[in-house]
């Protein structure tokens, strides 16, 4: 049996909920002949409660210093992001070294600019929430913005556009690494309409 894919989510104060809550769910019960396919968990800065938008409380499992090997990384997106976290260089510089060493980074809504500022979206095309495409565009000229489309997949780097959008995403990512019937499975034990 093969080992399953470990899926790390980044959280942080001010992080939008469905952001890390939707991909984390779609990855936990993500199925295929009832043999779960993703170990998927939650990494703080520290193990210090954080609070995500609207003052839901969350403890991360892990810190960017003790958590296990990524295959894949989920960047939150929210004001977190793109206020708070964008001028944090320890995180940044984490995710810069995580990109090295994951099959996949991905970003869910505003997520995508802290890949934006650790220079990781640098000449490839990329996506965000609808009222921030104009900003990522803006300040970011290297990067070649996408509207009107759920997720952007560039190989390596994934970004979803907004909050909901995460979970597009992480059906796409199950297909890609399991293919159409483990996205089946999973979206109907989610009772969830694919597009």
């Amino acid at each position: 049996m093969k080992e399953k894919i470990q899926v790390g989510i980044l959280l942080f104060n001010e992080a939008e909920v469905l952001d890390f809550a939707g991909p984390f769910e779609v990855f936990s019960v993500a199925t295929e002949n009832d043999t779960k396919l993703f170990n998927a968990f939650t990494i703080g800065e520290s193990d210090k409660t954080i609070s995500a938008r609207n003052g839901l409380k969350v403890i991360p499992e892990y810190t960017i210093q003790n958590h296990p090997k990524l295959d894949v990384l989920i960047i939150p997106g929210g004001y977190g992001a793109e206020h708070i976290e964008i001028n944090n260089d320890i995180i940044l510089d984490w995710i810069k070294a995580q990109q090295n060493k994951v099959d996949i980074l991905a970003s869910v809504c505003t997520g995508a600019f802290l890949l934006a500022q650790s220079g990781i979206l640098d000449n490839l095309k990329a996506t965000t929430h609808w009222m921030d495409l104009d900003r990522l565009e803006n300040e970011y000229p290297k990067i070649t913005v996408i509207e009107g489309v759920k997720f952007v997949d560039e190989g390596k780097i994934i970004t979803a556009g907004g909050i909901s959008a995460g979970i597009n995403m992480s059906f796409h990512i199950i297909e890609r690494l399991f293919g159409k019937k483990a996205v089946n499975e999973t979206a109907k034990r989610m009772e969830y309409d694919l597009l």
